[in-house]
């Protein structure tokens, strides 16, 4: 029986102080076959860092392209069956965290899993789901099949997108509580003024995807689609299938 591989893609632009952590974390992971980042045309050295991680693969983006076209450069560069994403902003992450997203997928207990971090809004945790949640594991064919649609999103329209065809497809979706888990928002890395606007900018290009009663219908049909499956009990379930 062949072994179903992952690959971590990560999408980066101008993440040199917080990358490394990240790769820290994910390279080696006995679940991930290899680790692919995408420097989408940064200025701040973080193709450098990428480097001091020998084993990780770096595509490199003359100019910026977006998270949407990165992620479709990062996918063509990988193997894997399944995909792995990342942001490369996260703090804390652990191995730990990256087994319990991986392990409802590669176990056939879900389709698709997805994060809901420490530091999701106040409403997305009361309702239980992020539904732009960026740490997502998913069949690499989620990408490649939809490669030209995705390259023409907006910047940050890629995770609404995917959202549209998991629904489609009726996929089984894990939803991942991660409590430790938190990512840099914007204001905290450029300033409240211009993380404000980069921000506001976010939600622009995820409104170019879907309409504001599209989100409440996304959010709806997820939840329906989905079982809460917690960090530790995901852990466990991964210890589990490697003593068998």
């Amino acid at each position: 029986m062949n072994q179903r591989t992952v690959s971590c893609v990560i999408a980066a632009f101008n993440e040199a102080e917080r990358i490394g952590d990240v790769l820290k974390a994910v390279e080696g992971h006995p679940l991930v076959s290899e680790v692919v980042v995408v420097d989408d045309g940064s200025s701040d050295g973080t193709a450098e860092v990428v480097r001091t991680f020998s084993s990780v693969k770096l595509v490199i983006n003359e100019v910026n392209m977006g998270k949407s076209a990165s992620l479709v450069r990062g996918v063509a560069a990988s193997s894997g069956e399944f995909i792995l994403m990342l942001d490369a902003d996260l703090r804390n992450l652990t191995r730990d965290n990256i087994s319990a997203l991986i392990e409802p997928v590669l176990g056939g207990r879900a389709d698709f899993s997805m994060s809901l971090r420490g530091n999701s809004l106040p409403l997305y945790k009361a309702i239980g789901i992020d539904f732009v949640s960026g740490e997502r594991v998913l069949p690499r064919t989620l990408i490649t099949d939809h490669a030209e649609e995705i390259r023409r999103l907006s910047h940050f329209g890629v995770e609404s997108f995917m959202n549209k065809h998991i629904i489609a497809k009726r996929m089984r979706i894990a939803i991942v509580r991660l409590d430790n888990l938190i990512n840099f928002r914007k204001k905290a890395k450029i300033g409240w003024w211009r993380g404000t606007l980069k921000e506001l900018g976010m939600v622009r290009d995820i409104l170019k995807v879907i309409s504001p009663v599209e989100v409440l219908r996304q959010n709806y049909a997820m939840l329906r689609l989905s079982r809460l499956v917690s960090a530790k009990s995901s852990a466990k379930a991964s210890a589990e299938r490697s003593q068998v």
